[in-house]
């Protein structure tokens, strides 16, 4: 135990703050979620519902595909062990089901994550504010391209679905929230010396 305090007290204290709010962001944000909001349609369900209906929209309207609906629909699943039912965003080309957007995929705990940073950084309220409304907006935009990458491979190149599912989309995912990170944290002030980074 003194050799773990030791080794905490060599942390430096800005450090040390930001790993205690992050942790106590994590706690408090899983506590609401898991026991308030995961089954509720609160959250979850108009976000999904939203990344499927903006999917399609934007491919009606902007590219040379067309005829793509988003539907709502209740799917089943088998989830540890239990059949548990959720609500999804089915996106149909022609008739013929083309993705099924489940609320893992929504986006929701990437923007929550996004969020806990910019809390837990030491910042002007303002800036913080600025980043968070700026910032989630960009990674709902992301999400939405990346669903309308995926109806374009599952549609032409539906060999390299998997992959890009599995890869390619959440290497740029997290990479556009990393560079969102890098670009607010640039400029933090740590014991009243600016760092710049």
């Amino acid at each position: 135990m003194i050799k773990f305090n030791s080794l905490l007290n060599e942390i430096p204290l800005p450090i040390r703050l930001f790993l205690g709010k992050a942790l106590l962001f994590f706690i408090v944000w899983k506590i609401i979620y898991v026991g308030f909001l995961l089954d509720s349609k609160i959250l979850d369900y108009p976000l999904t519902i939203h990344v499927g209906e903006a999917s399609t929209e934007l491919l009606n309207r902007f590219s040379s595909m067309s005829g793509f609906k988003a539907v709502r629909e209740a799917k089943t699943t088998l989830y540890e062990g239990e059949y548990v039912t959720r609500q999804a965003s089915e996106i149909y080309h022609n008739g013929k089901s083309i993705l099924h957007i489940a609320d893992v995929c929504n986006g929701l705990e990437l923007i929550v994550l996004y969020i806990g940073f910019i809390v837990c950084m030491p910042s002007k309220f303002w800036r913080k504010v600025l980043y968070i409304i700026l910032g989630a907006m960009l990674l709902d935009l992301v999400n939405i391209s990346r669903c309308i990458g995926l109806i374009y491979l599952r549609e032409y190149f539906e060999y390299y679905f998997d992959f890009a599912h599995k890869y390619v989309f959440k290497t740029t995912v997290y990479g556009v929230t990393f560079l969102l990170w890098m670009l607010y944290a640039r400029k933090i002030h740590l014991n009243n010396e600016t760092v710049q980074i």
